[in-house]
């Protein structure tokens, strides 16, 4: 099972470059099926991926291998992940092609962001439940708390003062990505969690209601990962 860093690949960045010899993880990875040769090969990335040279290298690859494979369009609100994340998932086998499940949710039957993470204690920026030791989220400059209590769930830094807006964003390239310094819905599916999902200027990881970026435990639930009570 195999997933190459993603950045270089998705819309977000928009950086990718075929000739670049730094983003070449999934030729590696297709180096170690070579020598492994095993069974099943499960690869996921993001949906960009299959434009991309590298990508038709690898499934090439692959056939060159005598696999069968396929890959898919996945997206997680089909399977009850309360978050809107499109990824492509292949699969190939030695076996034979390998059929993905069936979507299992409904598009009205998805969990919300209230629903995922509601019940948990508030928090303040920098602050950390005594409880739970996931649950603790990163402070905010002073600049930064203006910014959030300006900032409307769904929203964008568009609704801001003037005196808010970062200098990037008032450049032709920054006015592309309005999604950052943003608040999520209660109620509606999280945007993707990405990496960084813990900084306020990250993404559209506000929390809805209260003026911090979304903790670790917040990230781990909208992820679908279980909340084990030891920790």
């Amino acid at each position: 099972m195999g997933c190459a860093p993603c950045q270089p690949f998705s819309s977000y960045s928009r950086r990718y470059n075929d000739k670049e010899s730094k983003w070449k993880l999934l030729q590696d990875f297709a180096r170690l099926i070579q020598e492994c040769e095993p069974e099943i090969v499960s690869m996921e990335n993001v949906l960009q991926l299959k434009h991309h040279l590298v990508f038709q290298e690898f499934i090439q690859k692959l056939e060159d291998l005598n696999y069968s494979f396929e890959s898919y369009e996945v997206n997680c609100l089909d399977y009850g992940i309360p978050q809107t994340r499109k990824r492509l998932v292949l699969l190939a086998s030695k076996f034979g092609k390998i059929d993905l499940i069936a979507p299992t949710h409904e598009a009205n039957q998805c969990s919300t962001v209230y629903q995922t993470i509601g019940h948990l204690e508030p928090l303040s920026a920098g602050q950390a439940s005594k409880v739970d030791r996931l649950h603790q989220c990163s402070k905010l400059s002073d600049l930064n708390l203006q910014r959030i209590r300006a900032s409307k769930p769904g929203g964008t830094w568009r609704d801001w003062s003037k005196s808010l807006i970062a200098k990037c964003h008032t450049r032709k390239s920054g006015k592309t990505y309005p999604g950052v310094y943003g608040r999520m819905e209660w109620d509606r599916p999280s945007p993707t969690i990405t990496t960084q999902c813990f900084g306020f200027g990250n993404g559209r990881f506000g929390h809805p209601e209260q003026d911090r970026a979304i903790s670790l435990r917040e990230a781990a639930l909208l992820q679908t990962f279980p909340k084990i009570t030891s920790l």
